[in-house]
């Protein structure tokens, strides 16, 4: 894979439709944990536990277990609710398991037809971990795409990876199989377009900073603190977006944004960028799928790239 580097200030205008200048997509992350693994190394699940200390695979983690389920049983139900006050449909990524194991919560998605994002089979079992073996790589990607096929009725368009760690074969294997976003690489406000032996794909922003772990986990802020940090990032954006289009994305997690003392951030942060009437909140694929019209005036083909 490579990617033109093109500074944002060398680059052609982004006019988004319709007189639009800020996308907003706000992305729920559906995931599934096993209980165990068949391993005695430490369990990562894809994501930082509520408790530290962590135990070996072949051990059942209640306590962190218990704190991601609360996620599917509460508080996805909760932040649903938010969105559907708004008015506002976001972005979903699923794994493959959650599908097979939690059909309730897509059953809810597809009811609102809400965007969903093929995002793994298993949150804990990382593409990294085939980082030299892509033939076991494309096999777990296309076993999630498969399932992804079947249980939804139509092909996944896009993809995130596990704890956004993909390999350098990530986006040839998704090319391959004919997806046209990716969502792992956090280095932009735009989109631009990522380059493979097996076809163009179109990078679509995620974010780690804006994202419910970073400002609740990691960095400990309070709902208030939350709220402020998401106006910020939304008024320089929105200011910025005078002079091309900008796209602000956040991370959401039902078990950590979904909790009763924390759903008010959700809540008020809608209610705010809803005020503003030249706000796209597209999903992924309208992005991409939008971009792929114009890419060549906003980043034209140049001779220095990024290639991994």
């Amino acid at each position: 894979m490579q990617y033109d580097f093109v500074p944002i200030t060398q680059r052609g205008k982004l006019n988004f439709p319709d007189q639009k200048r800020l996308a907003v997509i706000p992305t729920i992350n559906l995931e599934y944990w096993d209980l165990i693994k068949d391993t005695s190394e430490p369990y990562y699940a894809g994501g930082p536990p509520i408790l530290p200390d962590a135990l070996p695979g072949n051990i059942a983690d209640f306590p962190n277990f218990s704190w991601r389920e609360y996620g599917q049983r509460v508080g996805v139900w909760r932040m649903i609710k938010e969105f559907d006050n708004a008015g506002i449909s976001p972005s979903c990524t699923v794994n493959a398991k959650l599908i097979e194991e939690r059909w309730q919560i897509v059953e809810a998605a597809k009811e609102r037809n809400w965007e969903l994002v093929a995002h793994n089979y298993e949150q804990g079992d990382l593409l990294t971990n085939y980082a030299h073996n892509p033939a076991e790589e494309r096999n777990l990607i296309e076993k999630s795409l498969e399932i992804y096929e079947k249980s939804i009725g139509r092909k996944a368009k896009g993809w995130l990876s596990c704890s956004l760690r993909g390999t350098i074969n990530t986006c040839e294997i998704l090319a391959d199989n004919g997806l046209i976003f990716f969502c792992d690489l956090m280095n932009d406000d735009q989109p631009y377009l990522i380059k493979t032996p097996k076809g163009n794909i179109v990078a679509t922003p995620y974010s780690i900073e804006v994202n419910d772990f970073t400002f609740f986990s990691r960095r400990g802020l309070d709902t208030d603190g939350a709220i402020k940090l998401l106006k910020e990032q939304f008024d320089v954006l929105y200011e910025e977006s005078a002079e091309t289009g900008l796209v602000m994305n956040i991370g959401l997690h039902p078990h950590v944004a979904g909790v009763p003392h924390r759903i008010r951030a959700l809540r008020e942060f809608l209610a705010y960028a809803k005020t503003y009437d030249d706000i796209w909140w597209p999903s992924r694929e309208e992005l991409a799928e939008w971009y792929m019209t114009c890419h060549e005036t906003h980043i034209p083909p140049k001779i220095n790239s990024t290639k991994c």
